[in-house]
Parts: C-alpha cells; structure tokens; sequence
C-alpha cells in the first residue's frame, strides 16, 4: 500500500470513546517492549507517529492511527510489563478485551511475539481471546534479526508447536533494524481488507 497520509486519531480506555466503526481496523497486539508501535511507525513509514520508549509499558491506551483516510491502525496495550501495578494492568486487559470482543471492523490481528523467546502465558490468554472472538490473526515473529541462522531455520515450527496451532498457519518472522517481513505483512494486510472469507494465505 501507498502511505499517502497517517496520523494519530485518539487514545481510549473505554469503548465509548473508541471512533465510530466507519472502516476497517488491523489491530497490533502483543506483550510490553515486543515491537507493537515500532512496527507500526515502520510499515507506515513513519518516525515517532506512534511513540516508542525501551522502558516497556510505553502503550497504555488503545491508540487510533488514520491510514489513508480508509482505515485504522490499531495499537492495543502492551501487556505482561511487571513492574506495572496488578490495577493498572487489569485496566489494560479490559481495554484490550472489550476492544477485541466487541469491535465488528476489527478485520486483522498482528500478534507480535519476540523471536528469541517462548510464548508466555499472556500470549496463550491472547490467543486464546482472538480465536474466541473469531479474529483472524496473523503470527509475527519480531526481533529476528537478533537470533542465530540454526535459530532462524526452525522459528516457525516452534511457534506453531509452543501456541499449538496448525501447520498451514503463517508465521513472519520480522525485523524492524532490516525490514525483514514488512512487505509480507503489508500483503496479508492489504489481502485481508479484500477477503470476503476469515482465513486467507494461511491466517488463522
């Protein structure tokens, strides 16, 4: 896709202050200081339209990025930052909750998980909520880069065995340094926009 224009919309906690679902929405999805706004400013080739820290919890709001004047991109709160209070954290997971559960133009997931490491069980309760919600999700591996090439050559098999999901289901590990992944994300973007079905090239 051609960025033509992007710029932030609002931040909301609650559903009635979410916009009004005028368009299709992706929304971004994954545990603190995984990657989620960094992606997003990269696929939209943009440097600090979503604000990013290296102190994990930077997200603490579902946060609306106009794309084009046809669609939202959505940056959902980043969850399992430990130092964060056991409170604040339950505000996140009703935030992300009612969003994923109650947004019909929600048209795609990017579920972002860090390369180097297994699923946690956040990822799992995730996942678990997607598929309850029959979100179609895409699977991004982030920070592959960082790992060794042994590393690289079984990523997506491991993925798939630690979430249990099956063997067809698109795994793309990514790199925000090399820009690895980015067209291919962007291509089951722009298919899932299209796709009259839930499950296209793989999507679970």
């Amino acid at each position: 896709m051609n960025i033509l224009s992007a710029e932030f919309v609002t931040s909301a906690f609650k559903p009635e202050q979410f916009p009004g679902e005028t368009r299709p929405e992706i929304a971004f999805a994954g545990r603190s200081n995984v990657g989620k706004s960094t992606l997003l400013n990269t696929m939209l080739n943009r440097k600090d339209l979503a604000k990013t820290s290296k102190r994990p919890g930077k997200t603490q709001t579902v946060n609306f990025y106009d794309v084009n004047n046809i669609l939202y991109f959505v940056d959902l709160p980043g969850y399992g930052f430990a130092k964060a209070s056991h409170a604040r954290q339950a505000v996140w997971k009703r935030a992300i909750t009612s969003y994923i559960m109650g947004r019909q133009s929600l048209k795609l997931a990017v579920h972002l998980i860090d390369a180097r490491h297994p699923p946690t069980p956040r990822d799992h309760e995730l996942l678990g909520l997607l598929e309850e919600a029959a979100v179609p999700t895409l699977i991004v591996a982030t920070k592959a880069d960082k790992l060794k090439q042994s590393e690289r050559t079984t990523l997506s098999k491991r993925l798939r065995d630690y979430l249990g999901i099956d063997e067809t289901a698109l795994v793309v590990p990514c790199s925000m340094v090399t820009r690895e992944g980015i067209g291919e994300i962007w291509e089951v973007v722009e298919h899932q926009l299209t796709a009259e079905d839930a499950g296209p090239r793989g999507v679970r």
